[in-house]
């Protein structure tokens, strides 16, 4: 594919329940690619909003055939719906950003600048500062970012869904075909040449994060399950530990047995029954959850269902 000016490229806008900002933020992206002299598509996703959201995207697609407007049949979560923009997209590159604009548009022509003259496949916004987070979620997040790098020498650490991809990295995303998806993981997992450009995270406009300390769980389990097989691992590691202990204690046992005490290990006996039982619970429950990531890819269901689509 040649690279040039006159190249297409897809912005990707999910959107749940943005109603009240949506159209100054897909107006301000605009604007910028309009003065960069871009050629440019908005696809842009209703992930099954309970607002007016999907109101405001009739009104920017009916002003601007380049505005593609899709509406999922409900709430099917932030990865189904940038799997939906993937698929919608047709630019010869795609710029995923959020719709609060807490990612700087302002850095999407040098994403595109660094695409097309320097042959880069992903341009990809790191976080150089993650803004006004509470201090026990930014904790959490770089242990987490740090483990998995450990297990899946996947280096996510201050990584965002803020970049730019190539076609050919879209369409190998594409041919991936499990259906509980993590784009970030997806996006690393592909390869291809990639620059990072560092960014400061802004505050949303109006309303506040989607995102609940539910929600940003179950996203740590999906992705640490869907590229590394460690806690399985681990599993093993418990039971020879177990073992070991087991061994200890049992000789422990014997020695107070011929020395008349056998009785005062009573209590050792009960802490290692509970200690057995925590480690069995804790292993039956890593492999339940592998067991419900192949009962959910084996059913086969879709991502998404697209209920509505303009333009």
């Amino acid at each position: 594919m040649v690279k040039s000016k006159d190249s297409l490229v897809s912005i990707i806008m999910p959107a749940y329940n943005e109603g009240a900002l949506i159209t100054g933020s897909v107006e301000t992206v605009k604007k910028i690619l309009k003065d960069n002299g871009i050629n440019y598509e908005f696809v842009l996703v209703d992930d099954g909003s309970k607002d007016d959201t999907w109101h405001h995207l009739k009104e920017l697609s009916d002003r601007d055939e380049r505005v593609h407007s899709v509406r999922l049949s409900r709430n099917f979560g932030k990865e189904a719906a940038l799997c939906a923009g993937l698929d919608e997209a047709n630019g010869d590159a795609v710029v995923v950003i959020d719709s609060d604009l807490q990612h700087p548009p302002e850095l999407i022509p040098e994403f595109v600048r660094i695409w097309r003259d320097e042959d880069v496949d992903v341009v990809e916004g790191v976080k150089a500062d993650r803004g006004h987070e509470k201090g026990s979620y930014k904790l959490s997040a770089n242990l987490f970012y740090n483990i998995l790098l450990k297990v899946t020498h996947i280096d996510l650490r201050n990584a965002s869904d803020f970049k730019l991809l190539d076609r050919k990295v879209v369409e190998a995303m594409k041919e991936m075909p499990e259906k509980i998806t993590f784009f970030r993981g997806m996006s690393a997992w592909v390869g291809y040449e990639r620059r990072q450009v560092p960014f400061e995270v802004r505050d949303r406009a109006e309303g506040k994060s989607k995102w609940t300390l539910k929600s940003l769980f179950n996203l740590a389990v999906t992705s640490l399950t869907s590229y590394s097989s460690a806690p399985l691992k681990l599993i093993i590691w418990l039971g020879t530990i177990m073992f070991m202990v087991s061994v200890v204690v049992g000789i422990q046992t014997l020695v107070k047995y011929f020395m008349g005490n056998s009785m005062e290990g009573f209590p050792t006996v009960i802490l290692l029954i509970l200690f057995s039982g925590s480690i069995i619970m804790i292993c039956l429950g890593f492999i339940g959850l592998y067991l419900d990531r192949i009962y959910h890819e084996i059913k086969g269901r879709p991502r998404y269902i697209i209920s509505k689509r303009l333009n």
